[in-house]
Parts: C-alpha cells; structure tokens; sequence
C-alpha cells in the first residue's frame, strides 16, 4: 500500500484540485448572475463527484507516467527526481497496467455520476458532450506517456495541463452548476492553467539532461534550460496578472485582495529559479509551486464569496 500511495505522488493531488474549487466557489459567490437561488445553482454532490473525478484523472495521470517511462526506460539512473515504483521495483508493469484499467474505469465511473447529478435524464446534448470530455480526458492522461504516439514524448504535454487542468476544470465544473458559459471566469480559468503547466514545466527543467539522453522532447529538451527558465517566468507572472486583472474588471474592494498572499511564495520561487544552477535544486520546488497554486485558488474564492456570506451560510443549511 506504501508502494502505490507513493506511485499515486500525493504531493500533485491539491494542484489537480484548485480549478474544482474556483469554478465551484465562482458558482456559489454568483447567485443572481444565472437568476436563480444559490441552493439551485450549488450542489455538494457535484462538488464531490467533480473532486473525485479529477483526482481519479491525476492519479491516473501519475500511474501511467510512472508505466509509460519506466517500460521505456526513460527512469533510469540519471534521472534527477525521486525514483518511480516501476523504476525501483517495488511495483511490476503488468501490476501497473492492471492499475491503470482499474482507475481508469471508476474515474469514469465517477465523471458519468457527476454528469447524471448535474443533468439528469434531461439535456443529452450537455451530457453527451461531457461524457466524450471525460473519455478524452482519460485518454490523454494515460497517453501522455504511454504508447508509441506518446504525445509528452513530442512536448504536447504543456498543452494537455493547460486545457484540462485549467480551462476544462475550471470553466467545467461551472458549467455543470450553472448550465451557461460565463466568460468572466476565462481569465482565472487561464490563470490556474499557467500554474499547472508551471510544475510540469519545473519537473520537465529538473529532468532535462535525462529526458535528452532517453529521446523524452519536451518543451524544455526542445528549448535548452536557460529559455525555459524565462518561459517559466512568463508562465507564473502571467498567471499573477491575469487574477490582479479579473479582480480589477470586478470591482473587488482592498479586503478582497487578500489572495495575493498566495503571491509571496511563488515570488520567492522565482527568485529560486533565476539563481539556480543545478536541476536536482529544483524537485523540492513543485511541491512549493502546487501548494501556492492550491493555496490562491482557496484564497482568491474566499475573496470572491466574501460579500456573500449570508447566502453562503444559508447555502451549506440547505436553506434559500
């Protein structure tokens, strides 16, 4: 059980998560934009189910990066991060394919409840449409590094974090509350996915000379360190700006800006990376990176609810 915790990497769970708690909060903090109560546009069981679902898709993610390199032999010995469960061992390939069958059908499992909690037997058009962006996501999850066609091995995988992790978690889920696309929420949407595919892109910078060596082109083998560098700049500033922007467009008063908070720790880590020398330095930051991410996503949605409390109160007592 210790063997499959560590190769399920616990420390990439709360990143997974913060587009869920965005979209989510965005939906209870704007009540009257959709003319409905709060009670009929937030639903606990949509929360549940699209939490369990996107950490059904992470888990799945890690458990076939850890199958797609370790049987090409991408995790060798030159690799800088931590040593992967079918690269040490202590897990077998065909017990990690078996894994990934396993997740992979109650990730599915989970996105088809979701989907019948937030529709029902009504509206199929929607239903169909998310029932085909579930599938599609768990395809990319384990295609990321699993295959002959393998598209992280061609340095998509930038693309792949940024659209399911950012967009679709985002602007997803509030759709499945809310049954409309709300344009606003495009720019926190884009900022959660540029901090997302920021860890990517540190894991990518930390593991460069290896993924080199073992024909692995991702965007920062393609590009070379020091580019990568200044793409990671542009990559969490951007990020910054776009939460600083929607908050400007929306009015938000002094107290509601308590989320740039989350901003000291990720300032700090930029300052680690422009200083930094050698790759193995960087493994501790993905962990300070997607906790930062984590910690503005909760932050920035308590700042969006924050004039809404007696309605959120009412909302969580089930009351109208």
């Amino acid at each position: 059980m210790k063997h499959w915790i560590q190769a399920a990497r616990l420390r990439t769970l709360p990143l997974s998560v913060s587009g869920i708690i965005v979209g989510s909060m965005y939906a209870l903090a704007h009540p009257t934009d959709y003319v409905l109560t709060p009670t009929e546009v937030f639903n606990w069981s949509i929360l549940g189910f699209a939490l369990l679902t996107t950490l059904g898709l992470q888990v799945l993610s890690n458990f076939a990066n850890d199958y797609g390199d370790g049987v090409k032999g991408t995790d060798n010995e030159d690799r800088v991060g931590p040593k992967r469960a079918i690269q040490s061992g202590v897990i077998s390939a065909p017990a990690m394919k078996r894994a990934i069958i396993i997740t992979s059908i109650l990730t599915l499992l989970s996105a088809i409840t979701l989907i019948y909690i937030a529709f029902g037997d009504t509206n199929f058009v929607y239903s169909l449409f998310y029932l085909v962006l579930g599938v599609l996501a768990i395809a990319s999850a384990i295609k990321y590094t699993v295959g002959t066609s393998a598209y992280g091995y061609r340095g998509y995988g930038d693309v792949f974090v940024f659209v399911f992790f950012g967009l679709v978690s985002t602007l997803g889920v509030n759709f499945l509350y809310s049954k409309q696309l709300d344009f606003d929420l495009f720019l926190p949407a884009i900022g959660i996915g540029l901090l997302s595919v920021a860890v990517l892109n540190l894991n990518n910078m930390r593991d460069e000379a290896s993924d080199r060596k073992s024909g692995k082109n991702t965007i920062v083998v393609q590009m070379g360190g020091e580019k990568a560098k200044k793409y990671h700049y542009v990559l969490i500033i951007t990020a910054m700006v776009v939460f600083v922007v929607f908050a400007l467009l929306n009015n938000f008063n002094i107290d509601q800006y308590l989320f740039l908070v989350a901003y000291y720790p990720l300032v700090k880590h930029l300052d680690t990376v422009k200083k930094n020398t050698n790759p193995k330095e960087l493994d501790p930051e993905l962990k300070k990176v997607a906790l930062s991410t984590f910690l503005l996503s909760v932050l920035f949605s308590l700042c969006m609810i924050y004039f809404f409390s007696d309605v959120i109160v009412n909302t969580f007592m089930g009351g109208r």
